[in-house]
């Protein structure tokens, strides 16, 4: 029997400078969560040299402004069917509620999506 492949759930979005020790707690605090779910690791990656493009670009496509950060991100799981059984109850969890773990990030510009991993070497 092989092994289903690894899902991805990546995100870019524009974090503002000043709130990274915020974002960087937001996001531990989310990890547990997503982990507790099946998610086998989250990573965050603050935006060290990322170039304004001339036709599209990852500043471009969140709209970040002079004060921010791209922060690019994703989830690993052991599989699609794990990713999507967990969403629903996901999503549900008390401990994701803005209102308990505030996203310090314009939320509406954020760009994710889900990918199946094709070549891990």
């Amino acid at each position: 029997m092989s092994k289903p492949a690894e899902y991805i759930d990546g995100f870019v979005a524009a974090v503002p400078a000043a709130q990274q020790a915020a974002y960087i707690e937001h996001a531990r605090r989310a990890a547990e969560v997503f982990r507790e779910y099946g998610a086998l690791e989250l990573t965050e990656c603050w935006g060290d040299d990322v170039p304004d493009g001339e036709v599209t670009s990852f500043p471009m496509a969140v709209k970040k402004q002079p004060d921010e950060v791209v922060v690019l991100s994703w989830i690993r799981w052991p599989s699609k069917a794990v990713r999507d059984a967990a969403m629903p109850t996901l999503m549900e969890d008390p401990r994701l509620d803005p209102q308990q773990n505030p996203m310090p990030f314009d939320g509406k510009r954020m760009i994710f999506g889900g990918f199946a991993v094709v070549l891990a070497e």
